[in-house]
């Protein structure tokens, strides 16, 4: 069985930072893509930032410039370290890891910006 373990969400002001982490445990071989999804409230689910192969990225324009995504493959963790955060950043922010043969995702963290 394959678990997701988020964590380091929380309240943070506008301008500030924080770090998610998500660690894969359990049978998971072959993990092709690791990645970070968020969705607001009324509001689709979208990417925020993937990692593949540990050094190819892609992320969301909306954070490009202030999010950066790493990986630790010995450890099978992902990391998203966000600044400069803003109100619209809001969201719940979900794990995803891509196996050789099954996409899973974590149970999601809130990640708040206000003031």
């Amino acid at each position: 069985q394959v678990q997701l373990v988020e964590s380091g969400g929380g309240l943070v002001q506008p301008g500030g930072s924080l770090r998610l982490s998500c660690a894969a445990s359990g049978s998971i071989s072959g993990i092709n893509a690791m990645g970070w999804y968020r969705q607001a409230p009324g509001k689709q689910r979208e990417l925020v930032a993937a990692i593949a192969g540990g050094s190819i990225t892609n992320y969301a324009d909306s954070v490009k410039g202030r999010f950066t995504i790493s990986r630790d493959n010995a450890q099978n963790t992902v990391y998203l370290h966000m600044n400069s955060l803003k109100p619209e950043d809001t969201a719940v922010y979900y794990c995803r890891v891509v196996g050789a043969k099954l996409v899973y995702w974590g149970q999601g963290t809130q990640v708040t910006v206000s003031s």
